[in-house]
Parts: structure tokens; sequence; C-alpha cells
């Protein structure tokens, strides 16, 4: 098994596709109506699956495919000696071709450098251009943005990841028990790349999976906040591209408002917050989480909906203060109190006890099989491996 397992077992087609299934119809739909638009790009974090998406796209479709790197192709002149001849030439031997540009967050963006000219490149085209990229809110990729089409790949839930690890070990008698799966798969964070190297990295050594060697995963609050902030659209999944709660979303909302938003438009979105919040209230007092969509409606959409035109320019914005300690405290003391719960059922002690010992008890409840008769959630778990 030296063969690099992520590249061993990269999807080749749309059936193989997990947990992706709105980027994957974004694409067809994007090829149906080309040249509406004639570029595309995906975006979402590391080892989410961006370039497998688009080879698969060119597999499933029979087309040629041209691959290039944008760091290879940085300015204008790149762009033009090797991009545009590409966008016009007709394929030899298949029905169609994909001109695919990875990393395209790599492509200077000053008037001399290669973002204006590959926007030129866009309008003349006879292929459709599909880009991929990690950040695609970066001030400099605006223009592009608008001419092409946004498919968004998110990171895997630890179900999707177990499922793929599953998989493979099969394939490659990897005779690991679901434990140590489920370690690599927490400790992915949603890269599907980053955890089939590890399980060959450990496979390979025979170690143990080290949770607390977290990986490094960029928070998106800022481009949640400057999309709701600078644009002006319904935004009713975009919540769902961050592991933070609506609440605490919310803190970030109301703590920036001000550094955006003037006269009737910073009355307006504070009216829409405060919407938000009183259905915040209504869930948390009577149990309606039905009201949840209410709440990101009027977070989301409201906010965004508050002011007469989207804005430019860059906004350096702040984290919420007082108030998110105080959230997240309770936050902690929640999860805290759940787990102290449960314990206390198992060993028939009191929830008070078992609270006050909670430090003690610990490293018990670290164990996997504490965990499992616990029957301790996934968030439950993360908490006492902090």
């Amino acid at each position: 098994m030296h063969k690099n397992l992520a590249e061993k077992y990269r999807i080749k087609k749309y059936s193989e596709i997990v947990g992706q299934e709105k980027a994957v119809l974004d694409i067809k739909n994007f090829l149906k109506e080309f040249p509406k638009k004639k570029g595309l790009i995906i975006y979402g974090p590391a080892g989410t699956g961006k370039t497998s998406l688009a080879l698969a796209t060119v597999s499933e479709n029979d087309y040629d495919v041209l691959e290039l790197n944008a760091s290879d192709l940085r300015n204008r002149a790149k762009l033009e000696e090797v991009l545009k001849p590409a966008t016009l030439q007709k394929s030899l031997f298949k029905k169609g071709k994909i001109l695919l540009m990875d990393e395209v967050d790599g492509v200077t963006g000053s008037d001399i450098g290669g973002i204006p000219e590959l926007i030129r490149i866009l309008e003349s085209t006879k292929h459709p251009i599909i880009m991929t990229c990690n950040d695609v809110w970066q001030t400099k990729l605006s223009s592009l943005r608008q001419k092409c089409k946004l498919v968004e790949m998110k990171a895997l839930s630890i179900p999707y990841v177990m499922e793929i690890l599953k998989k493979v070990a099969a394939k490659e008698i990897i005779k690991k028990d679901e434990n140590f799966l489920q370690k690599i798969a927490i400790k992915s964070q949603g890269d599907i790349r980053a955890a089939l190297n590890d399980l060959q990295s450990y496979h390979l050594v025979d170690s143990i999976v080290d949770l607390n060697e977290k990986r490094d995963v960029e928070d998106n609050i800022f481009n949640i906040l400057k999309r709701i902030f600078k644009e002006k659209q319904d935004f009713l999944t975009l919540f769902d591209t961050t592991k933070m709660s609506l609440d605490e979303i919310l803190l970030w909302i109301e703590e920036n408002i001000p550094k955006e938003y003037k006269n009737e438009a910073l009355a307006r979105a504070y009216h829409a917050l405060g919407k938000a919040d009183v259905f915040r209230g209504r869930i948390y007092r009577n149990q309606y989480w039905r009201f949840l969509v209410y709440q990101n409606i009027f977070q989301s959409a409201g906010i965004s909906y508050a002011k007469d035109s989207v804005l430019t320019g860059f906004t350096k914005y702040e984290p919420p203060k007082r108030i998110l300690k105080i959230w997240l405290n309770n936050q902690k003391m929640e999860k805290k109190k759940t787990i102290s719960k449960k314990y206390a059922k198992f060993v028939h002690c009191s929830i008070k006890r078992a609270m006050r010992d909670f430090n003690t008890l610990k490293p018990i409840m670290k164990k996997p099989s504490v965990q499992k008769q616990l029957d301790l959630s996934e968030e439950e778990i993360a908490f006492l491996n902090k």
C-alpha cells in the first residue's frame, strides 16, 4: 500500500460523490445552460473534492480536459500565452472540452495582472472554464465572481467521512475497528484527503490517533459577515457553511452592524436582528425548534436587505466582546451539565455531585468504552477532548 490513498481512490463519477449533492446538481445545470455563464468556480475548504468533482464532470460528459494550475499562470502574459488559445481550439477526439484551472486565487488581481485578462478570456471562450479555489470571497476575485456560476463544496460531516474510510479500509484490507476510524474522521474536520492520508500513515506505523493534534481550519465567520453586509441576497443557506450556531453568529452581526450601516439602513438592520432575537427567545422558552427557520431568515436575509444597495470597500470586522464571553461560558456549562446528567444516571448518583467532581471524572469519561456506555454525542465527546 505505497500509492497515496487519496489519489488511488479519487472519485471518478458523480455516483461516488457523497454529501455534495447540491454541488453536483449545480455543475450539471451549469453545463446545460452554457454559454449563459461561461465560467464556474468551485470553492470550499481544502480536501472537500473540488478538483475531483471537476474531473468527474469531464468523465461523465466524455469531454477532453486541459488542466492548468493558476499558480503557474499568475499574470496576463501567461494567460494570453497558454489559456487563451486553448479556449478557442476545438477538441479533436471528444464531443467537447473543459478547461480546468486549479487554485484560481493564485492569479494576480491588479489591472496589469491576471484577473482582468481572465475575465476577457471568459467572454470569448468557446468552452466551459471550471476554476477551483478555497476562498472565493477575496476582494480581488469580486469582478470574476460576477461573471461565473459559484458552486460550494462543504466540509464533509463525520458520518460521511466514516463511510468513505470504511470502504477504503475494506478494499485495502486495513483491519482497524470503528473507533479508530471515527477518531480519524473527527480529526480530519471534513477534509477527506487528510482523513485518507491519516488512515494510510497511522496504519503503516501502527500508532494511536492523537485527537489533540487538531488540524487548522480557517474560521469563515468573516466571509459570512462580508456577504451579508456587502451583498443583497436571501442567504437562507449561508450559515450552513460554518459550525457556529445561529446564536453565536447573531452576536457577531450585532457587534458589526454599525460598521456597515447608517441611518435608516441601520434601524432596519437592528429591527431585523431584534425579530431574530424574539424568535430565539421563543425557541428556548417553549422548545419550539421549528422557529429556527425564522431566526435564520431575519438574521440573514433580514440583515442583507436592510440596506438600499450593495456595498463596496473593505471593512474590518470585530468579534463580539463581553456578551460572547458570557455566551461561550454558558455553552461550556451546558455541555458539562448534559454529560454530568448522563454520567449521574448511569452510576446512580446526583447530577450535582457529578458536576462537582467533573474534572476528577473527566479522564474516565474520555475513554471510548465509557463514552459509548454513556451514549455521548459527537459534540459532547469533542468537549471532553478539548
